[in-house]
Formats: structure tokens, C-alpha cells, sequence
């Protein structure tokens, strides 16, 4: 799986020199007790290693908190002890939401629900600016949805999953080289209230093929 990575980011580093992973500049405290000026850069291999693998929904999640950020945080660093977000249940877009926000579940910054428009919606807590962030119709392709509705109910054979992943690879080689403000619609939400949810036996989608022999 590492080595796949590896030539997988390398593809995309040889496309022409616009396409970029996006970066992340944060700002955190300093020690458990400290204050707030410890900057970083969070990158798409910190992302990976996090998540676990490099994959199309990872990226939505990057370029979606990216376009969200704009507005959030122009030319700041994301200040991850000062937002909260509500993230659909994917895995993918799951952990971006805990990574570059800092939002927990038991801080009551971070929780998972499905009854709202987009995949995000985030929220600064000093000013509680809040916007939502949706992946615009007709960008993702229809078999990719198809199949892995197929694939979460363990029915894809093992030489359909394999079709499945380069479908997914060739949507996020896509993904980096397209324009991300005409990938997403970010909306400005007037008076949101921050309503944390409670269900927590969502599926897991990104194991359950985790045993399915090769193609053969």
C-alpha cells in the first residue's frame, strides 16, 4: 500500500506544474498548559498517514476545507483551537474534519451527522462565523458511488474492486488538477446553532473489503 502511494503521488507530481496537493498552515498552543503560537504545515502525507491511505474522498476533504479556510482564515494559519465542525460520516472526510480543525467529540467541537446540505459545515468559535462547504453536482463520476455502494454490501468481486480503485484514482488525479473554487460551493450560514448529535454506529466503509483475495 506504501509503495502504491508513493508511485500514485509521483504520477501526480509529473502532471504540469499548476496541480498541487493542497497545504495547510495551522497554529496551535505550544505544551499541554501553553500558549498560542506553535505554527506547522500539515501536508497530504500527514493527511495519509492519519487516514490511512491516499484516495479520492481524502482529497475532497483537503480541497473542501481548503475553500471553507478562505473564508474562515484568509491568509492566516487555521487556528485549530478555536474551531468546531460537523462532518458527514464518511471515514475520509471524517478525519480531515478532526485533523485540520482540532474539532473532538469530547471537547463538543466535532460531531457526525447526515441531515444537512453539503459535507461540512464549520464554525470559528470567537466570532462563530460559520459556513458550509458542498462538493457541486456532476463532479464526482456516477460509477464511483454505484460501485461502492456495491462494494459496502461486500457483493464486488475481487477484480471489480481493483476497477473500483482506479476509478477513484483517476477521479483524485482529476480532482488535483482542477480549479477547487469551481469543484465546491462554500455558503456563509447566518445564525447556525451548534446542535451536537449523539449516534455513533456508523459504518465504516474503508475495512470492509480489508480480507477480499487478488484479482486473478
Amino acid at each position: 500500500m506504501k509503495f502504491y502511494s508513493l508511485i500514485l503521488l509521483f504520477a501526480f507530481a509529473s502532471c504540469n506544474t499548476s496541480d498541487k496537493f493542497p497545504e495547510f498552515e495551522t497554529i496551535d498552543t505550544d505544551f499541554s498548559k501553553g500558549r498560542l503560537n506553535h505554527k506547522q504545515t500539515i501536508t497530504i502525507n500527514d493527511l495519509e498517514k492519519f487516514h490511512g491511505h491516499l484516495c479520492d474522498g481524502l482529497i475532497i476533504g483537503a480541497l473542501a476545507m481548503q475553500e471553507a479556510m478562505k473564508i474562515l482564515y484568509l491568509n492566516q494559519p487555521i487556528d485549530r483551537t478555536n474551531l468546531r465542525i460537523v462532518s458527514k460520516p464518511s471515514p475520509c472526510l471524517t478525519d480531515l474534519a478532526i485533523y485540520l480543525t482540532g474539532g473532538r467529540y469530547q471537547f463538543n467541537t466535532f460531531y457526525v451527522d447526515t441531515d444537512f446540505e453539503g459535507i461540512y459545515i464549520l464554525q470559528r468559535i470567537d466570532n462563530l462565523k460559520t459556513v458550509s462547504v458542498s462538493l457541486n453536482n456532476g463532479i464526482k463520476p456516477t460509477a464511483i458511488d454505484s460501485l461502492g455502494n456495491i462494494a459496502i454490501q461486500q457483493s464486488l468481486s475481487p477484480c471489480d474492486i481493483d476497477h473500483l480503485r482506479k476509478l477513484e484514482d483517476d477521479f483524485t488525479k482529476y480532482l488535483i488538477q482542477s480549479d477547487p473554487t469551481k469543484l465546491f460551493t462554500v455558503k456563509v450560514i447566518h445564525n447556525f446553532e451548534w446542535n451536537p448529535k449523539t449516534k455513533n454506529d456508523y459504518l465504516k466503509t474503508d475495512i470492509l473489503n480489508k480480507n477480499l483475495s487478488d484479482c486473478k
